[in-house]
């Protein structure tokens, strides 16, 4: 697009690649440029953790609140009851009220490394929407606010239109989801004044139908801006890897292993992570994207670096490179590996070396572990595996066990 912003936000969502579409460029623009503009993105509460696909929107609340304005960050305490249908093909498993509860409690704890939360102009805000939908009157909720929304126009979004295409069960109850959205975006304009949406582009439909709710209700004129839907550069979704999820939380992932991940970005990713994921100035970001052979590989360990310090700190950050370094150039057992602790009692008579690939998740079944030792993938002590049959029994565990699978993936076992 040839559009050159006035605000400095709206600069840096084009400039750093984060914008997708946005319902009026130059209005919010303008409204950008004129004052502190309140904004929010949603995070429905399915886990204990966010993993990295939720990276970007993270990043763009940060970017908002560096150029002068206020985030809010609303948690879907009452829409995670419902379920997002969003481009899924069946129904999210219903949680209840404990479980939402325990996974708001862990997602909070993330945010608090990218923006600060305080009583200042910019100060973010911390929300949770079922503070307004679990005391909604139904017949009150369908009168007022209901008969705003057309059941064909709803059917029409891609969201929606692909399941039902596809002949996938819609309930009613999903379809619910993005009434209660809009009326969450009302809810925020008129509490808070809350000028404009943020969210991935699946969520289009949802941010268009609360602009139309509020002009509709209120009279007022609010935004919709949506970042892209990352995909790495060989086709795979941000946010998963061959052993799950990247989540944020290091109870769930260890920041090494977090950091890992950005170092084993592909060449081709490299630059693009680097201008979304890092504060580093563009100019830097695209001469590091720009570096091939041997070279590319010292941008990424920046890229883990910068991107590892924002979320868990310069001293994880600089562990986790250390630990590296330590296994990958000095063969070493850096202390920082995921590691398995193992018990007397679990090692008993000897545990095979195709329990413990499963156990520290490098292998996923006892099939694919004997694959990887037939194939030359897998180490013992950085010596290559070459008996599926091999036991290990007490006397081996009186130093850490290292295991590994090709080059990249390493963990430690000990006893307890």
């Amino acid at each position: 697009m040839t559009y050159h912003p006035k605000s400095e936000f709206m600069s840096v969502m084009l400039k750093r690649g984060f914008l997708a579409d946005c319902t009026d460029y130059q209005g919010l623009d303008e409204a950008l440029s004129s004052g502190v503009t309140p904004a929010y993105i949603g995070f429905d509460a399915t886990a204990k953790s966010l993993h990295v696909g939720s990276l970007i929107q993270i990043m763009m609340l940060r970017w908002l609140q560096k150029t002068g304005h206020k985030p809010i960050t609303l948690m879907g305490g009452g829409t995670t009851k419902v379920g997002d249908p969003s481009f899924r093909a069946d129904e999210r498993p219903l949680l209840s009220e404990t479980q939402i509860n325990d996974n708001i409690a862990g997602i909070k704890r993330v945010f608090e490394n990218y923006i600060t939360y305080d009583d200042g102009p910019t100060g973010a805000l911390m929300l949770n929407n079922a503070e307004w939908l679990e005391n909604l009157n139904y017949l009150d909720f369908l009168r007022d606010i209901g008969r705003h929304f057309s059941v064909n126009r709803m059917l029409s979004f891609e969201s929606v239109k692909s399941r039902i295409d596809r002949e996938q069960s819609l309930s009613f109850l999903e379809f619910n989801y993005m009434i209660l959205q809009a009326y969450d975006f009302l809810e925020l304009n008129r509490r808070y004044g809350c000028l404009f949406q943020m969210g991935g582009s699946d969520q289009w439909g949802n941010i268009v139908n609360g602009i139309d709710l509020t002009r509709r209700v209120l009279d007022h004129e609010i935004f919709g801006l949506t970042s892209q839907l990352l995909t790495t550069s060989d086709g795979k979704k941000m946010g998963k890897s061959l052993n799950g999820a990247i989540w944020l939380n290091p109870d769930m992932l260890s920041p090494y292993e977090f950091w890992q991940f950005w170092r084993n970005t592909t060449d081709a990713d490299t630059g693009r992570f680097l201008k979304l994921y890092t504060e580093l100035p563009i100019e830097e970001c695209e001469r590091l994207g720009a570096l091939e052979g041997s070279e590319i590989n010292e941008a990424k360990i920046i890229l883990a670096n910068e991107a590892t310090t924002l979320l868990h700190g310069d001293a994880a950050a600089k562990t986790a490179e250390s630990t590296s370094r330590d296994v990958f150039e000095k063969g070493g057992t850096g202390d920082e590996l995921p590691t398995l602790k193992l018990s007397n009692k679990d090692v008993g008579d000897g545990i095979s070396i195709v329990q413990l690939l499963i156990k520290t998740g490098l292998a996923g079944s006892g099939k694919e572990a004997k694959r990887l030792i037939s194939e030359d993938g897998a180490k013992l002590n950085d010596i290559a595996l070459t008996n599926a049959g091999l036991i290990l029994g007490i006397n081996d565990f009186k130093t850490p066990v290292k295991l590994s699978k090709g080059k990249k993936k390493h963990a430690l076992i000990k006893l307890l």
